[in-house]
């Protein structure tokens, strides 16, 4: 039978530091990442994608900024949504393409995934993930006053406007996507963490806030009963200790062992904190997870490198 995999796609996937985010750029990245995904169909996998969506929402929202005279900006959801189909269309094509010099032809499909979390979610009264670009405190606080946002000064770069970042509670196309990988489909799915939505008695609605793409993944996979959640980014081991002169990489640890490391303040909040709590809560379900390096994914499903997580 063969197993299922979600493989969570890192930002350098897509765009990497230093570049301007041009569609060539990006294709570029997107077509060295699908290579190696396609070897892992090639080899037998079931495979299903996430990515992250930072840099393109965020030049989204400064088209919004500088066309709103001339067109209606678009609330962050929508924003979201559009950045899910930019990057599904290109991991789309460059992984049909690769499949295709290797002789293999499979349906590949990404869905437009909304994420429902709940409207009562602590993040909501404390948002704290910055979006968009670097004002300044003047421009951040007029915002601020006639927006009624909240912005905040990021790391001496300049103000940014935070958002809320609510856990994912239950991604909604899950059994669409179920579907499509039974009949044999590649997916592309919850892109940039998925679409917030939360719901209004029957029906659902977009809100402004971001899911952590990890977080989502590992929901993600836990939803369709996958058997791995791999987590590519750029490093090719978890740490701890990092940065310091007994810094450890670990090779595979029980959920147990995860737990502690994450109680004692040994992964950042903001880099590998979200990925290792990702982990475990897909661990935590009975699959393996696996942080890895980008360029080193197939290495890491053969135990040759990354970090395993298990029960």
């Amino acid at each position: 039978m063969q197993s299922t995999i979600v493989v969570a796609l890192g930002g350098n996937a897509i765009l990497r530091p230093g570049q301007t985010g041009t569609a060539e750029e990006q294709f570029a990245n997107v077509k060295t990442t699908c290579k190696s995904i396609a070897c892992m169909v090639k080899q037998g996998y079931r495979v299903v994608i996430t990515h992250g969506n930072g840099p393109q929402v965020g030049n989204i929202l400064i088209q919004n900024q500088h066309s709103q005279n001339l067109v209606p900006a678009m609330p962050l959801d929508v924003c979201g949504a559009e950045s899910q189909g930019l990057i599904g269309y290109m991991i789309q094509q460059c992984i049909q393409n690769e499949l295709a010099e290797v002789g293999i032809s499979l349906p590949v499909v990404t869905v437009l995934t909304q994420v429902i979390v709940d409207e009562n979610d602590p993040a909501f009264k404390n948002p704290t993930k910055p979006i968009g670009p670097f004002y300044t405190e003047e421009e951040a606080q007029h915002f601020a006053a006639e927006r009624g946002e909240t912005w905040k000064e990021d790391a001496g770069r300049g103000w940014r406007k935070v958002v809320p970042s609510p856990l994912p509670v239950e991604i909604f196309e899950k059994s669409a996507i179920r579907s499509l990988i039974q009949q044999g489909s590649i997916v592309i799915a919850a892109g940039g963490g998925g679409i917030p939505v939360i719901r209004e008695g029957n029906t659902l609605q977009g809100i402004e806030a971001v899911i952590d793409k990890d977080l989502a993944s590992s929901k993600l996979a836990g939803d369709i009963k996958a058997d791995i959640l791999l987590i590519l980014t750029d490093v090719e081991r978890v740490a701890i200790n990092y940065h310091t002169p007994s810094e450890t990489y670990l090779n595979e640890i029980t959920v147990d062992e995860a737990k502690k490391y994450m109680s004692e303040g040994e992964f950042s909040a903001g880099s590998m904190g979200p990925k290792v709590q990702a982990a475990i809560n897909f661990a935590c379900c009975g699959g393996t997870s696996i942080i890895a390096s980008l360029n080193q994914g197939l290495d890491a499903l053969k135990g040759k490198n990354g970090t395993r997580i298990t029960l």
